[in-house]
């Protein structure tokens, strides 16, 4: 299986590379200034894209005792449709949801959307791209104010500019797929 899960890497990264990575002068949503920008969701909303990310953090997370997995609109979107997706097609079925930036003002009002979480569940967060972790910190304390619990946080890259550091004050442990390292820069 580990076997397997190396070679579902190596082809993310090829795509990541080839597809997601652009080099030149942008404004990251945390206001910092980079040259290079990494945008996981048009890898994500591809089918391969979707696949090899939804298959390598499902392999990461199928034995924690989670009931759920979910993150921040709009990088967390496609990564929890396909692992919902997934997981069901493998008989491992896990619940996913989307935290809004804020609840809605129509409708059922809800910040946290998808199946009901009960208080005290444990979940996962998922991004495609961590820079200082601000989304994922924003998403954690949507869930707090539920009783759901985040401990940890899965990305598919890691930009390694204080998100790790950002999301342990906040009380979660962040792993990534891929640390931007992983790219040469």
């Amino acid at each position: 299986m580990e076997s397997d899960i190396k070679a579902l890497k190596k082809q993310l990264l090829a795509l990541l590379d080839k597809e997601a990575l652009k080099r030149g002068n942008f404004t990251l949503s945390s206001g910092k200034k980079s040259n290079y920008y990494l945008d996981g969701r048009i890898i994500t909303l591809t089918p391969a894209g979707a696949y090899l990310a939804a298959s390598i953090i499902l392999e990461m997370v199928r034995d924690r005792k989670i009931d759920a997995l979910g993150g921040p609109t709009l990088g967390a979107d496609p990564l929890a449709g396909a692992i919902a997706l997934l997981s069901h097609i493998k008989k491992i079925p896990l619940k996913t949801f989307i935290v809004r930036k804020s609840a809605k003002m129509h409708g059922a009002g809800r910040q946290v959307e998808g199946p009901a979480l009960a208080k005290a569940s444990k979940v996962i967060l998922i991004d495609d791209v961590a820079t200082t972790g601000k989304a994922l910190i924003e998403a954690k304390l949507a869930l707090d104010k539920l009783g759901i619990v985040a401990r940890e946080a899965i990305v598919i890259v890691d930009r390694c500019a204080g998100a790790g550091e950002n999301l342990a004050k906040a009380g979660l442990r962040l792993e990534a797929i891929f640390t931007i390292k992983d790219f040469g820069l």
